[in-house]
């Protein structure tokens, strides 16, 4: 789906009400003496073999808990009063805003409760707890989880503080596209993974805010893709198919805030399969050697599969978001097995 591009002060205006970038700006300015710089490193394989254009890695799967999620959690905790911060906060998530939540929580000496999916991989709970909060197993998908957080957030006065529906999460995560934007100035085309939009809705207004004819591009997977089935709707609709590698993007509906700025600002979402999300993470590993969870590998996924236009990436300087890297070692073991058995003991597709 295609927006068509707005003049500056039409594109600005029109999410300044919901998120801008002097909320982005702020948000760097909390959260630098606690969350780190990533790189953006320029990968070969991609540029040379795939792309042919200039194609450079942005590594916040190197972040503090291995995902950017760190970035708007800690930015909306910071923000709260002590009030709310002394009821204790809660939050849902398949695991990597969990994590977030539950470093910062320890950081800032506040209780933190999170609703985890049945869904949710092992190795997330587990890192959860390992920070200190309280892990609530609840519902088949990220959904059932959203629905109970609230229920518990009613019930005893916790301090809600959602994964991505929120102008403060979104402007933590939107400090990315400052610093993509302090490190490669004339970067022409930005692709990122999407499940509930807090991430491209933070990165999409940083950049546009700045140079609104840097090409935006969203991915999902084409068993969730709640974002993209909503702005093709032009409302808010829910989509979930089936099981998907990427995880951390597992979300059917979208929130409010975010389907706002991403209707505006991103030119176009994409979709993935399966076995396109795997072996870009195969890729990733063997190729740049870089450990990507199924949804840090969507970007790759969509650029080696040719989603993309080569009008937006060929002889373009492109970057290419590695959003988190928290997979499971089981999870990177399937891969290998996946793509490394021989023909005739293959035993068919991952998941």
């Amino acid at each position: 789906m295609l927006v068509e591009k707005e003049p500056r002060n039409q594109v600005v205006a029109a999410t300044d009400n919901l998120l801008n970038l002097n909320q982005i700006e702020e948000a760097r300015e909390v959260i630098k003496k606690y969350a780190r710089r990533t790189p953006l490193v320029k990968s070969m394989f991609l540029s040379n073999n795939v792309v042919h254009g200039d194609v450079y890695l942005k590594l916040e799967n190197m972040q503090l808990t291995g995902s950017f999620k760190f970035r708007g959690a800690n930015n909306k905790i910071n923000h709260l009063n002590e009030e709310e911060k002394q009821r204790g906060v809660i939050t849902a998530s398949a695991g990597n805003h969990a994590q977030g939540v539950a470093l910062t929580g320890k950081l800032l000496g506040i209780k933190t409760t999170v609703v985890m999916p049945d869904e949710a991989p092992q190795m997330k709970r587990d890192a959860t707890r390992g920070y200190g909060a309280e892990v609530d197993i609840h519902g088949a998908t990220f959904d059932d989880a959203h629905e109970w957080m609230r229920e518990r957030a009613e019930k005893e006065g916790k301090t809600i503080v959602d994964p991505f529906n929120d102008a403060l999460i979104c402007a933590g995560q939107g400090t990315i596209g400052l610093e993509i934007l302090e490190d490669l100035v004339d970067v022409e085309t930005v692709v990122v993974p999407v499940g509930g939009g807090g991430l491209i809705s933070g990165i999409a207004t940083a950049l546009k805010s700045i140079n609104p004819s840097i090409h935006i591009v969203g991915v999902q997977s084409e068993n969730v893709h709640g974002m993209k089935a909503s702005v093709d709707a032009g409302k808010i609709v829910k989509h979930h198919q089936d099981f998907t590698l990427a995880d951390g993007t597992d979300v059917a509906t979208p929130g409010n805030i975010t389907f706002g700025i991403v209707s505006k600002l991103v030119d176009e979402i994409v979709l993935v399969s399966e076995e396109e999300i795997s072996k870009a993470m195969k890729d990733l590993m063997q190729r740049t050697k870089v450990v990507a969870e199924g949804a840090g590998a969507l970007p790759t996924a969509a650029l080696e599969a040719g989603k993309i236009d080569p009008k937006w990436t060929k002889d373009k300087k492109v970057v290419a978001l590695v959003s988190g890297g928290n997979v499971d070692l089981q999870r990177v073991s399937q891969i290998i097995d996946h793509f490394f058995t021989p023909v005739d003991t293959h035993k068919g597709a991952i998941g």
